[in-house]
């Protein structure tokens, strides 16, 4: 069965209960993603916000290795962990909850673009090796973050269960 199709959305798959050919259904579905967008938004300028009052807070010099870039990467990511097993092993969450706070807060907090910028920066100041370095351990980090987060998270809650 092929997936539905709009013409409206440069031929991009979407919702295949959905007839966009009928006005009511596309009308419907434009109503259900505003309140995504809306929280995702809000979430997005929480989540940078607090990002800024980080990089603030401990103020990486130019010259120096992006720590704060790399901790907060770490931190939003581990947050990352413990958030999607809650929302699905603990809590059964409002559906907005995980746009506003996933999707919104942790991704404007956790920083991949000043990560790439940081990046480039070391490139540009002949530190090639340490900029590869970065990039590699940033990802090995945020990863372990996740998983490391997630996996403990999950014993505490089957711990607290029995």
């Amino acid at each position: 069965m092929a997936k539905a199709r709009s013409p409206m959305l440069n031929d991009e798959p979407v919702d295949p209960d959905i007839d966009l050919h009928i006005p009511a259904q596309r009308q419907e579905a434009r109503q259900n993603q505003r309140p995504v967008i809306a929280v995702v938004a809000v979430g997005g300028a929480v989540g940078a916000c607090a990002r800024y009052g980080a990089s603030l807070a401990w103020p990486t010099p130019p010259s120096a290795f992006p720590w704060t870039t790399l901790t907060v990467n770490a931190v939003g990511c581990a947050v990352i962990g413990v958030f999607m097993v809650v929302i699905t092993d603990v809590w059964a969450a409002h559906r907005l909850v995980r746009p506003f706070f996933g999707t919104g807060v942790l991704g404007g907090f956790t920083t991949f673009s000043t990560y790439a910028t940081d990046i480039r920066r070391l490139v540009d100041r002949g530190e090639a090796r340490t900029g590869l370095a970065y990039l590699v351990l940033t990802l090995v980090v945020a990863i372990a973050a996740v998983w490391a987060a997630s996996v403990l998270t999950r014993r505490i809650v089957q711990w607290r269960q029995r």
